[in-house]
């Protein structure tokens, strides 16, 4: 089985979030990019709000794809101090890749939300979505940013992750929803028949929708 499409993903997906229909206490929270169009199609069907959650993964220099942390959303920042240990990665050298991230993540959030604040969590029911799951880092930065606003719960919802993944995270967030958890995982992109990447001015359309 793959889906069609981000959309095709966010609209299979949304039929096992049926609880949270029509409720007042839920909102949705997309990871850009690849995450608004199915968050766009979960929102719609649930009837419930869509916002964006922004998160940065912070690459160990010189190993820009090796994550030794992550930023999200509300100035929360998430360290795996093993591998910052490990590479002898200096507090310096953080400081500056946490800067840049930061630079690029506020950019990020005045270019899809303009003036309008970030929705309100405590007490709400928060959905974090995304495309996929590989590894999970990003998402678990998601998470544990989620819980600094004290929302009622946070539920993890994706339509393909990996079986592992969604294992793991359960054990950090309240509940996580995966349409699809193959042993078999691979990568995310190869679950869908159309996976291009994207673009700021989908995730901008969509938002404003």
């Amino acid at each position: 089985m793959r889906f069609r499409d981000r959309a095709d993903g966010g609209r299979q997906l949304a039929h096992l979030l049926a609880d949270y229909a029509d409720r007042e206490d839920v909102v949705v929270l997309a990871l850009p990019r690849g995450g608004v169009p199915v968050g766009f199609e979960i929102a719609r069907a649930i009837h419930a709000p869509l916002d964006v959650f922004l998160v940065r993964k912070l690459g160990v220099p010189g190993h820009d794809e090796l994550a030794m942390g992550a930023i999200a959303s509300g100035g929360v920042r998430v360290l795996s101090h093993d591998i910052i240990r490990q590479l002898g990665v200096s507090p310096a050298e953080l400081d500056a890749v946490t800067t840049r991230e930061q630079t690029e993540l506020d950019r990020r959030d005045r270019l899809y939300r303009g003036d309008r604040p970030p929705a309100p969590l405590a007490g709400r029911v928060a959905i974090l979505v995304d495309d996929g799951l590989a590894t999970g880092s990003t998402m678990e930065a998601a998470i544990l940013a989620a819980r600094q606003s004290a929302p009622a719960r946070v539920i993890v919802a994706v339509p393909v992750g990996a079986a592992e993944t969604c294992e793991r995270l359960r054990t950090i967030a309240d509940d996580v929803v995966c349409a699809l958890a193959p042993d078999h995982f691979q990568a995310v992109g190869l679950w869908y028949e159309r996976f291009d990447q994207t673009t700021d001015e989908e995730v901008i359309a969509l938002l404003q929708s």
